[in-house]
């Protein structure tokens, strides 16, 4: 599995031969000016919440790679609406899908279109692969009901908000890291705008202190687990 950080909350994951974006928000952002949608594969689209700084690509990439969009039933619908094709989910259900698992899971936030329609529930995704777990939280603030997770997947990777303000910060996801029982996490939602610029040094350096590694990427950057 190959991990690619595409800024704020925008990755590209690469299973087999098989290319996932979640939360195509890049031509907005001017830290991601170097990176060419026109040139990003996609089979599948996965979005969190409706918010553009998660949704404004999604339009675009979605029309010119034929990717089906994977997200709540409303923003789906959105999308089937433009004439775009799309697996609805909603919040503790799951399905298999070609690349393996994906279960629809709870996040505390809000959920609207740029027109203040409704978006739905948000959420985050835990997806189980052939060989690696991962869990994207999406937009949230540090839930017990993240306490589940761990019940159920032994997670490889925890990708966590940590730019606080509108999510949580640095010291809430250590403890959603604690929650989800995964010491190896990837950092997003940081540094896009004034709001969210954190440390970086303070940041991993107090996730090292409790024995655990924070990741943070920079814009076009990849890993593999």
């Amino acid at each position: 599995m190959k991990i690619t950080f595409y800024g704020h909350a925008s990755l590209g994951i690469q299973i087999d031969d098989i290319n996932i974006l979640v939360d195509p928000f890049i031509t907005g952002n001017e830290k991601a000016s170097h990176i060419d949608i026109n040139r990003l594969k996609a089979d599948y689209i996965m979005v969190t919440h409706a918010h553009q700084d998660h949704i404004l690509d999604v339009e675009a990439i979605a029309k010119r790679t034929g990717a089906v969009i994977i997200s709540n039933f409303e923003i789906v619908t959105h999308f089937n609406n433009l004439g775009l094709e799309g697996h609805p989910m909603n919040h503790g259900g799951q399905w298999d899908f070609e690349f393996g698992n994906v279960k629809y899971v709870n996040a505390i936030h809000t959920s609207s279109f740029p027109d203040g329609t409704y978006g739905g529930q948000p959420g985050g995704f835990i997806i189980e692969s052939e060989h690696k777990n991962i869990y994207i939280a999406g937009d949230t603030a540090l839930t017990f009901d993240m306490k589940l997770i761990p019940l159920q997947t032994k997670l490889d990777l925890a990708i966590l908000p940590i730019g606080d303000n509108f999510t949580m910060g640095i010291n809430d996801a250590i403890l959603a890291s604690d929650f989800v029982e995964c010491d190896k996490i990837l950092g997003c939602h940081f540094d896009t705008f004034g709001y969210i610029e954190i440390d970086h040094e303070v940041a991993k350096r107090k996730f090292f202190e409790k024995d655990k590694d924070l990741m943070l990427l920079e814009i076009g950057e990849s890993i593999e687990l």
